[in-house]
């Protein structure tokens, strides 16, 4: 990858498209991972004002130091960055006490997790109204494309998403060339929605390396029974999440009326 090219056709992609919708910036929610500290470093490049906001919701406290950090490097580098931070706990907590309460907790765990994910969308989209911005998404091509890994309406709702056709390993390369903090890059990726430590590789049962392989496999064409061992159960695990997360990938589907019928 020509990265220092990428770079710069995706920071120019992004001002294209602010300037051209009379939109004055950007605003993002920073977790302390790789993909939101790539995604708000290519917006402040664009000279545009750029929000980074915080939201934790009982974060774990090495992901808040980690944003904090990389928020305070961004306006160190850059005069057009600003930062708000959201305490979101007590929002989710009240929500969480005027829920009914469910037989199968591990449902209403996942419920809950995505929750929170669609907490953070509303809050973004408040102070992006507020103020004339875009919301900028973090999503990167196996999250978005291959399994599927985010939270509709959550994490997946946003305006526009600059790094959505780069795979994990691409993000890597790009947050090396812009000098992303190392204890970013460092770190095991999470989508921080648990309140505990499992990374996204607990979550999913496949690494990114491994499943950046399986959604090459995917795009020749390939089965299940063409591999053995490790790569069957990868190639699986790829396949069952992608399937079940269409719904997220593909347009809202729309029930079209006969014209006999109006």
């Amino acid at each position: 990858m020509q990265t220092e090219k990428v770079v710069d056709h995706i920071v120019n992609w992004l001002k294209d498209y602010a300037v051209n919708a009379n939109i004055k910036g950007f605003t993002i929610g920073i977790s302390g991972g790789i993909d939101s500290a790539v995604t708000s470093t290519l917006c402040a490049r664009t000279g545009l004002e750029l929000l980074c906001l915080e939201m934790p919701i009982h974060q774990a406290p090495n992901q808040e130091t980690r944003a904090s950090k990389h928020i305070e490097w961004l306006q160190t580098n850059f005069t057009n960055v600003s930062r708000q931070p959201v305490n979101l706990t007590p929002v989710f907590d009240s929500l969480v006490a005027n829920l009914p309460t469910v037989k199968n907790e591990e449902d209403r765990f996942m419920s809950l997790a995505n929750t929170r994910a669609r907490l953070r969308m509303t809050t973004l989209y408040y102070f992006a109204a507020l103020k004339g911005y875009l919301v900028a998404g973090t999503g990167n091509k196996v999250e978005d494309f291959g399994v599927g890994f985010y939270t509709k309406y959550g994490d997946g709702g946003v305006d526009l998403s600059p790094i959505a056709d780069l795979y994990k390993s691409q993000v890597y390369e790009i947050a090396k060339f812009l000098g992303i903090n190392n204890d970013i890059q460092k770190a095991a990726p999470t989508d921080g929605l648990w309140g505990d430590d499992r990374t996204d590789e607990d979550q999913i049962g496949a690494s990114y390396p491994e499943l950046e392989w399986a959604m090459e496999m995917n795009d020749q064409g390939k089965k299940i029974d063409d591999f053995e061992g490790r790569e069957k159960e990868v190639y699986k695990i790829f396949k069952r999440f992608n399937s079940a997360n269409q719904h997220k990938m593909i347009p809202i589907p729309i029930c079209k009326i006969p014209s006999t019928l109006i």
